[in-house]
């Protein structure tokens, strides 16, 4: 039965229906060649989905929406810009900047692709800057989000496995700054060597007045993460303080956000969570599947009868989830293998939180990699600039990921540090 699952999801995958329906179908197939009831399918999607952080998740897409639509966005490229546009290429400094600030309110790379692209990457080419490089400091530095805090990643591996939310955003923290030094230095020695242009320093004033304009965006991060890492609400609560501050601040402070910006933010937030929980409870289905025929611990036995050297057993973990990334969506990849995985990475003796970053970090890799590179896409999209053009242009940002990667995976203090230091 276990072979007719997997064909039937890779070939449902290969004829491009969404991966939420591949599971659910394939999934739904093993349960009547299987004789197994139906009843079984709505019980295990519901218990997928009937998780209490997840209702974060909504929460905090929300806040994302409603603090784009009031124009969060460009206030931050703003500030970003007054900061860094007098460096060579400091657009792309300023748009990497830009994606680091507004991760701390999307959590998602797509959102981040999508907002900070749809401006940034019109504005680079106006200045001079080649399309596909554009297009790829968008993609890359995108990625960003998905690991510094709130991030939607973690908190659904927090879920499966009832690790600390708290400390998987402090856990991400560290390699999520080292992403965006490392995407800074690549993006200036490219500007450097190409001549792209270079913009009058900003007065003290101009500095000082986009700091105040995108102030509340970097209040809106600090006040999520020090909440949920100082106990004052869960990462639950913190997504409803999120929305009731967005709501606040841009209707009060910025007076931007209309009835009818309003009703559309609602319509799209709503369509984003439905997409999502769904995808979450086919998962879920089909990762009981998985569990009952024991393929996690079979896949988990062949690993460490491979090598029981914790380093070795990374490596092939990496190189797994780095393949698995490039083809499939990083939520579905971590629903599925992640509960595998960690147990491998338990029996090798790696610490749970590092293990969780680094998964984390090896699939959002896989979002600006082809052929599944979602954020590739959308910049594509954005830039009208082919996608194969702007993955050859993103390979030095690429190579600054799996070094941070490799980090990750083999300095247990570049992830550990903040948990540890918070839980003295």
């Amino acid at each position: 039965m276990i072979p007719l699952l997997f064909i039937t999801f890779f070939a449902l995958l290969f004829l491009g229906v969404p991966i939420a329906f591949a599971l659910g179908i394939s999934s739904t197939l093993y349960l009547l060649l299987a004789d197994i009831p139906l009843v079984t399918l709505p019980i295990k999607m519901y218990s997928g989905i009937d998780v209490f952080v997840l209702l974060s998740i909504p929460g905090f897409i929300l806040a994302g929406n409603l603090m784009n639509a009031c124009g969060m966005t460009d206030r931050i490229i703003r500030f970003s810009n007054h900061l860094l546009g007098h460096v060579r290429g400091g657009l792309g400094l300023a748009n990497i900047g830009s994606s680091m600030v507004f991760a701390g309110i999307s959590g998602t790379a797509v959102a981040d692709t999508a907002s900070i692209g749809s401006i940034m990457i019109p504005a680079m080419k106006k200045e001079g800057y080649d399309a596909p490089f554009a297009c790829a400091v968008t993609a890359s530095s995108s990625t960003i989000g998905p690991i510094i805090p709130p991030s939607m990643p973690m908190i659904v591996a927090g879920s499966l496995t009832g690790l600390s939310i708290g400390k998987l955003f402090l856990a991400g923290a560290i390699p999520g700054l080292l992403l965006a030094l490392g995407f800074m230095i690549v993006s200036y020695l490219i500007s450097k060597k190409q001549g792209h242009p270079v913009h009058p320093r900003s007065s003290a004033r101009q500095a000082t007045r986009g700091f105040i304009d995108a102030f509340w965006a970097l209040a809106m991060s600090a006040l999520i993460l020090f909440g949920i890492v100082g106990g004052i609400f869960t990462p639950t609560e913190a997504s409803i303080v999120a929305v009731l501050y967005a709501f606040l601040v841009g209707g009060l402070f910025y007076r931007t956000l209309t009835w009818s910006s309003i009703v559309k933010v609602m319509q799209d937030s709503a369509s984003s969570t439905a997409s999502l929980m769904l995808l979450v409870g086919f998962a879920n289905l089909f990762g009981w599947i998985l569990v009952s025929e024991q393929i996690p611990q079979a896949i988990a036995n062949s690993l460490l009868s491979l090598t029981d050297n914790p380093i070795v057993l990374l490596l092939l973990i990496n190189l797994l989830l780095l393949v698995v990334g490039s083809f499939m969506e990083t939520l579905a990849a971590l629903l599925i293998l992640y509960p595998i995985l960690l147990k491998v990475g338990e029996a090798a003796g790696i610490d749970p939180i590092q293990f969780s970053v680094m998964v984390v970090l090896n699939l959002i890799i896989g979002l600006n990699t082809p052929p599944v590179g979602v954020c590739l896409f959308v910049a594509s999209e954005i830039g009208q600039t082919p996608v194969s053009k702007i993955a050859r242009a993103g390979l030095p940002f690429l190579a600054v990921s799996l070094s941070v990667l490799a980090l990750v995976s083999y300095v247990p203090e570049i992830s550990l540090f903040l948990p540890d230091l918070l839980s003295k």
